[in-house]
This record gives C-alpha cells, structure tokens and sequence, in this order.
C-alpha cells in the first residue's frame, strides 16, 4: 500500500481548523471527500501539525494511504480538481519512504505571524492578518523574544485545554522584523503546545506597544503560569509555513 507526502497551501478562513468535526467544515474532512471522489476509498488524512480555526499554512505536510499505485502527479492533480472552489491546494505529492510519517517524523516545524500596523484597516489581506493601530517597535520585540528561545517551560503560553503531556519545549527561532507596514514574527520547534505562538505573539505585541519591557516578559516566562500571558493574538495572523524532515 503506496504512502503519498503532499504538501498543501490553505486559508483557513472558512475551517474550524484542520481535524475533522462532525457537522463542521474542516480541511482534513475536505482532502478525505477529495480523495474519495478520486479514488472511491475511505481515508484518513494525517497531518505535521493540526492548525487551529482560522489559522492559514502555506506549508503543510500531511500523508495518505492508497491502495492502487497511482503516479505522484496523478494524485496530486486529481485532488485539485476534486478540491475545487475551495481554499485549499495539493503544491507537490511524492512517494513517501518506507515508514515515514507526516507527525511522527517531522524534526521541525516552522510558523509565522503576520501583523498589520498601520491605522487604516486591510482591505485585501482582511482575515489573514492582525490589525494592530497603535505603532510597534519590532526591534524591541525580537530583543525580547530572544529570552523565548531554548528548552523552557512554556506553561504561561500554552492554552489551559493543551492535551501535550509536559509544556517543556525547545524553541529553536524567534524572530522579529519589520516589513513596511507589517511587523513579522517567526518562529520554529520541534514541537508546539496548543496556542503556543499565538500566545508568545500576543505577549510580544505587548512589548512592542510599551506595554510591556523585556523583562516583563521574562518573568511571564518564568512565572509558569497561564495567568501571566498577555492577551492571545488572534488565528487570522497565523501561518504553518513549512515542516522539516
């Protein structure tokens, strides 16, 4: 039995996020009835990482089980066509080794997060970007995101229904920058907790604004404590930008 590694791009606009639910559009309820009005069959569709409501990824990776050995490029058109109208692209689909798995097997994951500061509202990037009006110092930013990187426990950013057995986690990036009007934050793991970086980024936010300095934030840090994390930011911002293997 052939195992296929696509890689997707989608808005996640439209989804409550990317498991399936019962009686709720998903992304991975929407590749399962592509693939099987492709191929007839029942699949489950297993992903790197599942992004929350709303949240975009230009770089997910997820796997299928088929029976017939199809070609790569067969599957992955046979899903665009299947997929249509919705926000959701098959950008490349290959053989996977023996024994490799989209979860499992995944060394890194890499996210990033988009703010808009400026005044005036997105007209084009509406729902895919934070709004933020009041002016951001990005720059104080990264320099305090740097106390976020390394082995931590991340209990102040991880969300109180988090089902991860240990908040312990290794950040490897955290970055800061400013692109014109947008503020741009990175970052990368082996691993997430759930909200983990919408967390992290709404506390950053926060020291951007001068609400917060550097050290506040590392005390939340150190505080291990879900009550010191400053407000959440929300999923339109956020991007699954690739997964490493």
């Amino acid at each position: 039995m052939p195992r296929y590694r696509l890689l997707l791009e989608y808005d996640g606009r439209p989804y409550h996020g990317f498991q399936a639910q019962e009686r709720l559009p998903s992304v991975q309820g929407s590749l399962e009835r592509a693939v099987k009005a492709f191929c007839g069959e029942d699949v489950r569709v297993h992903a790197a990482g599942r992004t929350d409501t709303g949240v975009h990824a230009t770089g997910q990776v997820v796997h299928i089980d088929l029976e017939k050995d199809w070609k790569a490029e067969t599957v992955r058109n046979a899903l665009n066509a299947h997929l249509v109208p919705e926000p959701i692209a098959v950008l490349e689909a290959r053989v996977a080794q023996e024994g490799w798995h989209a979860r499992f097997s995944a060394t890194e994951r890499r996210y990033l997060y988009r703010i808009l500061n400026r005044w005036a509202p997105p007209a084009l990037d509406q729902g895919r970007v934070w709004h933020v009006k009041k002016p951001l110092d990005a720059d104080a930013m990264h320099a305090a995101a740097q106390a976020l990187v390394g082995h931590h426990d991340f209990t102040t950013f991880r969300d109180l229904g988090c089902q991860a057995k240990s908040p312990m986690k290794t950040l490897d990036v955290a970055r800061v920058r400013r692109e014109g009007e947008e503020v741009v934050l990175e970052f990368a793991s082996r691993s997430f907790l759930h909200r983990q970086v919408r967390s992290m980024t709404g506390s950053l936010a926060e020291v951007g604004a001068g609400r917060w300095t550097k050290g506040d934030l590392a005390a939340a840090l150190e505080a291990r404590d879900r009550r010191a994390c400053g407000p959440v930011a929300p999923a339109e911002g956020l991007y699954l930008t690739g997964v490493s293997y």
